[in-house]
This record gives C-alpha cells, structure tokens and sequence, in this order.
C-alpha cells in the first residue's frame, strides 16, 4: 500500500502500535499567537473584561485540552500527562499588541506530548478569544507551531525561528 504509519495493509486507517516502544521522558513545547487591539489589551490590564480574567480562564481551558487531545484527535494515543504549564506574555505590534502563548507538556510515555501542546494552545487562543470577543472581535488567532519537543526515537527537535 503505503509506507505511511497510520494506514494498515488494506489502505485503512490505524492507530500506531506503540507497545514495543520503551517508556522515555518527553517534553514538547508549542506556540500560538493572538493579534488585538489597543483597546483589548487595555481593558485586559485594567480589569474590564466582564467574564473575567481572560488569562487564567485560557490556561485552564489549555490544561484540560492537553488532557483531552486523544478524544478529539482520531490517531492519538490517550496519555498520562506529567506536567502541563502555560506562559503569556504581550508583545507591542504596529496595530496593536501581540499574545504569545506557550504551553509546556511533559509525560513519561512510549509516545510523544507534541499534539498536546498543539491543542493546548490552540483551545487556549480559541478561549481568549471567546473571553474578548465582546470588547474586540478583529482579533486573530495567527500562527501556532511546535518549538520544541525532546525524547523518543525520533530525538530532540527545535524550531528555528
């Protein structure tokens, strides 16, 4: 058929067989950011977001994302999760500022964190994103990659950026 790993014999798709794999420590970081307004990031610092702390509600909805990620992605292996810690931080930009959100996801697995970073981050944009939409709906959830994972067969990767 192919020599594509989530596809058996008969061209369907399958879930990776992991169970040869030895258990390593694995770490992955991953990044998405948020364009807003002047106005957004004003109100964000004064408090005036009426749903509340749009910041801590993000990282919440980011941890239980990374937990989740096996349900809403078909070939994901369901994995005990170790570690999960979110950093934000606001960069001035020509129209506005920059969120950056990072998630750190760390487990000791047969299988690699990197698709639960990518989804923390993604549900934490996609929650600010709903917390500010009342005072900024022009925001934009721009690009969001892996940084960086370490462990398993494959070695450690870093995004050159």
């Amino acid at each position: 058929m192919s020599n594509f790993s989530h596809w058996n014999e008969e061209g369907r798709p399958k879930m990776v067989d992991v169970s040869e794999k030895e258990i390593t420590p694995r770490t992955a970081i991953a990044q998405s950011t948020i364009a807003l307004s002047n106005e957004l990031f004003d109100a964000i610092e004064n408090k005036l977001i009426k749903k509340g702390d749009p910041l801590q509600v993000a990282q919440i909805a980011g941890i239980m994302a990374a937990k989740k990620t096996a349900d809403i992605i078909p070939m994901c292996h369901p994995i005990m999760l170790q570690g999960s810690n979110f950093s934000f931080h606001y960069h001035k930009s020509d129209k506005g500022y920059d969120l950056i959100i990072r998630a750190t996801v760390k487990c000791n697995e047969k299988t690699g964190v990197e698709m639960e970073a990518l989804t923390a981050v993604s549900v934490a944009a996609l929650t600010f994103y709903d917390m500010c939409k009342a005072v900024d709906k022009t925001m934009v959830i721009k690009e969001t990659f892996l940084v960086q994972k370490t462990g398993g067969k494959s070695g450690d990767f870093f995004h050159e950026r």
